[in-house]
């Protein structure tokens, strides 16, 4: 299997919790090398083989390259997680800049074009492609505008997809995380925001990435076989309507 933006946060926990199952793992990631190979670490002592590959998902050629990659190391492609994300607050529409825009949809967005394409050629019935979505794609925070508008286009892109891709007998569904403490929030929030994360939820409190990833493994599964197109939202409560 292959799962982009592996190196930490729901990445990695997606990433254990399908070795754990019995997957060996592609761990695709930008360019945090010493947080990767924690990551690959921790696929290890579940007993699997876990393969690095560093770059940017916003390039097609590079997408291409995990797909070959991980065909290369594994002999197939089972499933496909697009879950590297990027994001940055403003307070102020100015302060979106065309260069932040663009690396947020190529990165979000265009990176599960290229990823989707490569490796739907690989798979074969009963494979599945899983997206990261967010709440955000149904409530969006308006500091947030760049990435929620990213969140919206992946749950209609996971619609559209899934029904593309039925024919091969490959599912295509998406996860919708709420608010997930991972390494993101501190380093992209003010301090007075982030120290509040997840007191809206009816929980009271943001998840762990660990509470994340099952959701991921059940619509990879066989229990899963007759969803596609759906959005499995984890949110603490909050309602995606």
């Amino acid at each position: 299997m292959v799962v982009t933006g592996a190196d930490s946060g729901i990445g990695r926990a997606v990433a254990l919790a399908f070795a754990r199952e019995g997957a060996d793992v592609l761990i695709a990631y930008l360019n945090e090398e010493e947080d990767a190979r924690e990551s690959a670490r921790w696929v290890q002592q579940a007993g699997r083989r876990a393969v690095l590959v560093a770059g940017d998902v916003s390039e097609e050629a590079h997408c291409q390259k995990i797909i070959d990659t991980a065909v290369k190391a594994f002999g197939r492609i089972d499933v496909l997680v697009n879950n590297a994300g990027f994001q940055r607050t403003h307070k102020d529409l100015q302060d979106f800049s065309a260069t932040e825009i663009q690396h947020t949809f190529g990165t979000n967005i265009e990176s599960m074009f290229y990823l989707s394409k490569a490796a739907a050629a690989h798979m074969n019935p009963g494979s599945a492609i899983i997206n990261t979505a967010s709440i955000q794609a149904d409530d969006p925070s308006p500091e947030l505008l760049a990435y929620a508008a990213t969140k919206g286009a992946i749950t209609n892109f996971t619609s559209a997809l899934a029904q593309l891709l039925a024919k091969q007998g490959i599912r295509v569904n998406a996860v919708a995380p709420g608010p997930i403490w991972t390494p993101l929030i501190p380093s992209t929030m003010p301090a007075e925001k982030a120290a509040n994360f997840g007191a809206n939820t009816p929980l009271g409190r943001p998840g762990q990435p660990a509470e994340l990833a099952p959701a991921y493994v059940f619509l990879a599964s066989e229990q899963a076989s007759y969803i596609t197109g759906a959005v499995l939202p984890v949110t603490g409560g909050r309602p995606m309507l």
